[in-house]
């Protein structure tokens, strides 16, 4: 077999080096126990652009054989007898194709399927984690090499030191299963959400092998998958409202610790730009809609910590807002118990033209502003009545009597008594 096992085909950086002479041992011995199982009885593989020595099962040195392709005596363009082997330099990937060699009388001596292709590329990988429990990878060629191939998927968990340098334990390895079912895809299951990984997806066919090592961390890659059930309704007797409910998507296991954020796009069916608003909870009235116009929703989500990515937009659910109340004269009023919730109250209105409702935050703003401007008033007044009053207390004669007595006494002690008489 032409250049089985050949070297590693991407060459490490400086940071990576250590890790990857570790891993490079047990490849090599993946892709050579790999090669050999592409071992098949009369074929052959080779590299397109390298040469290709086809060898016949004659004595060597024996010159009276020949060659043929497909069971004619047409062999590709430049083709070599040499010895009784055939040589195809710098073959081309037109030149595979079944092979055989003859003794001069035409018996058989040898058959053998010659398949060209080229070694393998690093592949292309990314990974996501649908939920905060597993990650999964999937990974590209990035050379259509035209032959079996085959892919080692591992991962390794990543441990900080306080050297800052990474370490492993034979306890933190394992691999990235992968599902027949989904090719070129892996998982790893019972993941640590605050830990950190590190990918090795390794190509392997039967002229060598390469690898791509990923770096993981589960913050950064996590991106639910869309909510689901999402149901649009509009509002009996609101011309401007429509209730849009969901669900959490069924992989996202329920948990306290771990939840979802939404945010709610929509737009009528005729426009093109969305409306938007997030929300936490798994429903919400839209208060802007357009009466008479048939609506188109999406729902997203994410990490309630904001961690990764938002998820794809669900599926479109859609519906029209229904028209208002119209009442005439001779009409009833109609109570709130009539009603599904305040924010349901009907339309007023002597015609179907949508109305405009304000929003319940912005009457709560308004009633907030109109609190503190009275508070503020009432604190100007009480301060001009303090003041007024401090300037027109003023001290009596009696307390003015009571503080000039004193002096006075004395003074008459000591005055003479023929003064004092």
């Amino acid at each position: 077999m032409h250049a089985l096992g050949q070297g590693w085909m991407c060459t490490p950086t400086p940071g990576l080096r250590r890790v990857m002479v570790l891993l490079a041992a047990a490849l090599v011995s993946a892709s050579v126990a790999a090669g050999e199982g592409w071992r098949e009885e009369g074929v052959q593989y080779g590299q397109v652009g390298a040469d290709v020595v086809l060898s016949c099962a004659s004595a060597p040195g024996c010159s009276g054989v020949e060659w043929r392709r497909d069971g004619a005596a047409t062999l590709p363009e430049g083709c070599v007898l040499r010895d009784g082997d055939l040589l195809l330099p710098r073959a081309e990937l037109s030149a595979g194709g079944a092979y055989s060699c003859h003794d001069g009388t035409g018996q058989l001596l040898r058959s053998v399927s010659l398949r060209l292709g080229y070694l393998p590329g690093i592949p292309s990988v990314t990974c996501r984690a649908s939920d905060y429990e597993n990650f999964s990878c999937s990974w590209t060629p990035s050379v259509e090499t035209f032959l079996p191939t085959r892919y080692i998927t591992t991962y390794r968990k990543k441990l900080l030191m306080g050297d800052e340098k990474w370490r492993t334990q034979t306890s933190q390895v394992g691999p990235c299963v992968q599902d027949p079912g989904r090719p070129r895809t892996c998982t790893v299951p019972k993941c640590e959400f605050w830990s950190s990984y590190r990918l090795n997806v390794t190509e392997v066919n039967p002229l060598g092998s390469s690898f791509r090592l990923l770096d993981v961390t589960m913050q950064a890659i996590i991106k639910p998958d869309p909510p689901e059930g999402l149901v649009v309704e509009p509002v009996p007797l609101a011309p401007r409202r429509l209730r849009v409910r969901w669900q959490y998507p069924a992989s996202w296991p329920k948990e306290p610790h771990f939840q979802l954020k939404f945010r709610l796009q929509y737009r009528p069916v005729a426009h093109g730009s969305w409306s938007m608003v997030e929300t936490v909870n798994l429903s919400e009235v839209i208060t802007d809609a357009f009466s008479g116009l048939e609506h188109v929703v999406q729902v997203g989500a994410k990490d309630f910590l904001d961690a990764g990515n938002w998820s794809e937009w669900s599926a479109e659910a859609r519906a029209t807002p229904g028209p208002g109340l119209t009442v005439t004269p001779g009409d009833e009023a109609i109570t709130d118990a009539s009603l599904e919730s305040p924010a349901e109250e009907p339309s007023l209105a002597p015609n179907p033209e949508p109305v405009d409702r304000s929003d319940p935050m912005e009457k709560v703003a308004i009633l907030i502003s109109l609190g503190i401007f009275a508070f503020v008033i009432l604190a100007v007044v009480l301060g001009i009545a303090s003041a007024v009053w401090l300037r027109l207390r003023k001290p009596n004669k009696d307390e003015t009597k009571k503080h000039d007595f004193l002096p006075a006494a004395v003074h008459m002690r000591a005055l003479p008594k023929a003064q004092i008489l």
